[in-house]
């Protein structure tokens, strides 16, 4: 959902910066619930108050559900055959590649510092090796950038 969130958002409709998605998409993931669902909440309020957020919000999940139901009652009748699992398959592969585009659209444009790169490294390093919640690394992530950047405001003066 995110690359059709920044499609939509940013791209076609100039609603947000990319920066500010990112932002709206941190916070997302901190927040309960599902990510894209919480963005584009967050999305409708910047835009129209608490009414812009409630039907953003009814917006993102009416049209998933309706195809997910419609598909689960399709798909039953055929889990077993190969070419549904074959069809599976690739589906998961153009998932992985429109992760890993908009990981590298967000990394080309935000990512600029040396301190940015140890961040995010670090960052993965952790999630990927440690057993840690995803909230705990946005939280210390967000906080050494802070830090890191207040000390380079002392250092400029």
């Amino acid at each position: 959902m995110l690359p059709l969130l920044k499609a939509e958002t940013v791209d076609k409709r100039g609603f947000l910066s990319e920066e500010e998605l990112l932002n709206l998409y941190s916070i997302g993931q901190c927040t309960p619930g599902i990510i894209a669902i919480n963005v584009a909440t967050f999305i409708g309020y910047k835009q129209k108050g608490v009414w812009g957020a409630i039907f953003s919000t009814i917006g993102m999940i009416l049209p998933s559900m309706f195809i997910i139901i419609l598909i689960a009652s399709v798909l039953k009748m055929y889990m077993h055959n190969r070419y549904i699992a074959y069809a599976f398959a690739g589906i998961r592969v153009c998932v992985i590649a429109l992760i890993a585009d908009i990981v590298y659209e967000l990394w080309r444009k935000n990512i600029k510092t040396f301190i940015d790169v140890t961040i995010f490294v670090l960052a993965v390093l952790v999630l990927l090796f440690a057993d840690i919640s995803a909230v705990w690394v946005v939280i210390f992530a967000a906080l050494t950038a802070l830090f890191a950047e207040e000390i380079k405001r002392k250092r400029a003066k």
